[in-house]
């Protein structure tokens, strides 16, 4: 009787260790999957963020060639209106030249046709050539003054609201670029704070979640920053007035 109490206490408790072990088995194998599923969820959000991190990259070096294409467009068309202005004030200095010279070439031709009916007036003839002479080399040399003058004028205005306008098509282009960059810090920590709270039960990533958004918050201040510096810097008022 007592032979048989023993081997059902061994039994019973040879039992239960098996019990035991199969519980410890099945809760290491548990961990092991959930460790297996936080490692395979935090290479997904580093692949998630690398891919978002070159995407912005690859956006803003397009905005960047955009910008600087748009800006040697605009140069090349601010020195076409320039040559084109120049041209204009040279073409419309020459004709108004021309236009003087022949009429004081008609009036001359008039004055001699009358000498020439009365050859008494010979005296006379020869007073008025040379004041007509003098009239045409005083307004020939009056008129390329002038001319010259107008024209440098003409360009140095130019020429200071080309420049005037490259500039502020340079400061806008950062002002652009600034905000595309706080558009995508903006982006960068809504993220954050989305992988911050599906992180709930792992603190040490959520600790790791928290010091990126906070390097995320200081970048976003200091652009803003010198997004607002940018906009009102001196060029932002825009070309300055020009040059008598």
């Amino acid at each position: 009787m007592a032979e048989e109490q023993e081997s059902s206490v061994l039994f019973s408790l040879k039992e239960l260790m098996t019990i035991e072990e199969d519980r410890i088995k099945s809760e290491e194998e548990t961990r092991q999957q959930a460790a297996a599923r936080a490692e395979q969820e935090r290479l997904e959000q580093e692949r998630r963020a690398r891919e978002t991190e070159e995407a912005r990259i690859r956006e803003e070096q397009r905005r960047r060639e955009e910008d600087e294409r748009r800006s040697r467009e605009e140069q090349a068309r601010l020195e076409a209106m320039q040559r084109a202005e120049v041209e204009k004030a040279r073409a419309e200095a020459e004709h108004k030249a021309r236009l003087e010279a022949m009429t004081a070439q008609q009036h001359h031709e008039r004055q001699l046709v009358a000498l020439k009916e009365d050859k008494s007036k010979k005296t006379l003839r020869n007073a008025l050539i040379g004041g007509i002479a003098a009239v045409l080399i005083g307004g020939g040399l009056t008129t390329y003054f002038v001319v010259k003058a107008s024209n440098e004028a003409e360009a140095e205005r130019i020429a200071a609201n080309a420049k005037a306008a490259a500039e502020k098509a340079d400061l806008q282009r950062q002002l652009d670029e600034l905000n595309a960059k706080i558009a995508q810090n903006e982006k960068d920590k809504e993220e954050l704070a989305a992988q911050i709270k599906a992180n709930e039960g792992n603190p040490e990533k959520i600790a790791e979640l928290k010091a990126m958004l906070q390097a995320k918050e200081k970048e976003g201040s200091a652009l803003k920053t010198q997004a607002s510096r940018t906009g009102t810097g001196p060029a932002a008022a825009g070309p300055g007035p020009a040059k008598a």
